[in-house]
């Protein structure tokens, strides 16, 4: 594949982009009502300050949670066929699994994973 091919992929990909982008802002729904920009809870106005600090402990463990989450997916193809594949995905896998338990020391240690 040619430079020539990257290209015009790279560009009909901005294209397709930059259209899709004009394409829905010129067909949308445009509202003024200035009750929409209004921040709300639950459907609710907000009593106090809307604007607060989260601890960043908090969306450390959800990421954390979400990586471990969707590795375990790919793992699920891997176990249906587990008989199949032989024994070098074993050993692939156990590489994979290997990563995934540094990943989790390295959080541990981190305390990423330590909920106050």
């Amino acid at each position: 594949m040619g430079i020539e091919t990257i290209l015009t992929f790279v560009m009909a990909g901005i294209f397709l982009i930059l259209f899709a982008n004009f394409l829905s802002n010129l067909i949308s729904f445009k509202s003024d009502n200035p009750s929409k920009r209004e921040p709300y809870e639950s459907g609710m106005r907000t009593i106090g300050e809307t604007w607060i600090q989260f601890k960043v402990g908090y969306y450390l463990f959800a990421i954390i949670f979400l990586i471990f989450d969707v590795e375990v997916i790919f793992l699920l193809p891997w176990a249906v066929v587990f008989k199949k594949v032989g024994a070098v995905a074993f050993v692939e896998a156990l590489i994979f699994l290997v990563i995934l338990g540094l990943g989790l020391l390295y959080a541990w240690k981190k305390r990423a994973l330590k909920w106050e």
